[in-house]
């Protein structure tokens, strides 16, 4: 692919940080925006627990296969282009949700969305790279805190007009005003460029760039465990109301936004290696704590100190990328998003295996000792 000489006419600059944070607050706010319509659909659909979980994967899957085409797009035809068409996707996609029945049209619809997430998320993150870079200063967990901060806003605010007598198709259509008017104040001020178009568009990841990969595959494994399956721990382990067992994944959400939102000032005075090191150690004992503890109450605090110490581990990573030399950046921030949403679809499939043929303590325990690896990976790692 042969790239249109795009010049970078201005050094990204504080509006340049400013629609970054708008497109992290827009992809964390769409992708969250979703999950409350997910039991319409499936009433809608009259689809089963197995069946709606295969119908899932088609949002994975889109996902997965639109992050490499968007870095290489977006080294083409400039982050802004390609932010705002997936910003598009998302907005066309989402009605869909809200309303079709059948289930070739509901697996078009997740595919489709999948598609604009994978879209809007690889970019985002491509442009976030270019911008902390020109800036000189520490900025990723900032920028991720408004992707957190998108989710909390996101799935409170469909919950809420729900829950006030608003239809689903309602609903999405005062979540797409909202993207359409964040997209109109970032658009003008996201950058018409991308990285620089050097090698083949697509590229397996090797070397120190697999490696951050896998680390944030690992972050993104305890993420989805979290998510997926906190609730049912607390609720079939520790007897914990059904109707209260989602505090679990509330308590480490709100942790993590809040440790992303103040990350920029951690990682300056403590450093990235060190951010890694006591990130991973921290989360790992809140795993254990909250899976060991016989009390709820105590396994809720383990999951809020899941979320503080996996919070700025993924940024200082993605800051790693900008710095490494071995793949060129429209390739290396592609494939460890890749990777790290691989970790958020495998999670969930890999607890429920382990659950099954052990149990769901042994599976948590298991991730537990993952986010360890990732601690000690933070004295070998050079960022």
């Amino acid at each position: 692919m042969t790239a249109i000489p795009t010049p970078a006419p201005v050094v990204p600059g504080r509006l340049e940080q400013m629609s970054t944070r708008i497109a992290f607050f827009i992809a964390g706010f769409s992708i969250a925006a979703w999950a409350p319509l997910v039991p319409y659909a499936k009433a809608r659909a009259q689809l089963n627990e197995g069946t709606l979980g295969l119908l899932l994967l088609c949002l994975g899957v889109g996902s997965i296969i639109a992050m490499p085409m968007a870095g290489a797009l977006a080294s083409r035809y400039g982050c802004r282009r390609v932010l705002s068409a997936g910003t598009i996707l998302l907005c066309l996609a989402l009605p869909m949700l809200a309303t079709v029945s059948s289930i070739p049209l509901l697996i078009a619809a997740l595919f489709l969305f999948g598609a604009g997430l994978g879209t809007v998320d690889s970019t985002v993150n491509l442009q976030a790279v270019i911008v902390e870079r020109a800036s000189g200063k520490t900025m990723m967990s900032g920028f991720h805190g408004l992707f957190s901060l998108g989710g909390i806003v996101g799935a409170a605010g469909v919950s809420g007009l729900l829950g006030l007598g608003f239809s689903p198709l309602q609903a999405t259509l005062v979540v797409i005003i909202i993207m359409a008017l964040a997209l109109l104040k970032a658009g003008p001020h996201l950058l018409p460029y991308g990285s620089e178009s050097s090698g083949p568009p697509f590229a397996i990841p090797h070397g120190v760039v697999l490696f951050i990969g896998c680390l944030c595959f690992i972050v993104f494994l305890a993420e989805g465990a979290v998510l997926d399956w906190s609730a049912v721990f607390l609720s079939a382990e520790r007897g914990l109301d059904e109707a209260y067992a989602g505090l679990g994944y509330a308590a480490f959400a709100l942790t993590m936004t809040a440790g992303r939102l103040s990350g920029d000032r951690i990682v300056r005075r403590l450093g990235a290696a060190r951010v890694i090191v006591a990130g991973g150690a921290l989360a790992a004992a809140g795993i254990f704590l909250a899976t060991l503890s016989p009390a709820w109450e105590i396994s809720l605090l383990g999951y809020a100190l899941v979320g503080a110490g996996c919070s700025n581990i993924v940024p200082v990573l993605y800051s790693a990328v900008g710095k490494q030399t071995v793949m060129p950046e429209h390739i290396a921030v592609p494939a460890i998003t890749t990777l790290g949403y691989a970790g958020i679809l495998a999670g969930p499939a890999v607890i429920g295996f382990i659950a099954h043929g052990s149990s769901l303590a042994t599976a948590f325990l298991l991730i537990g000792g993952l986010l360890a690896a990732v601690a000690v990976s933070g004295k070998i790692l050079r960022v």
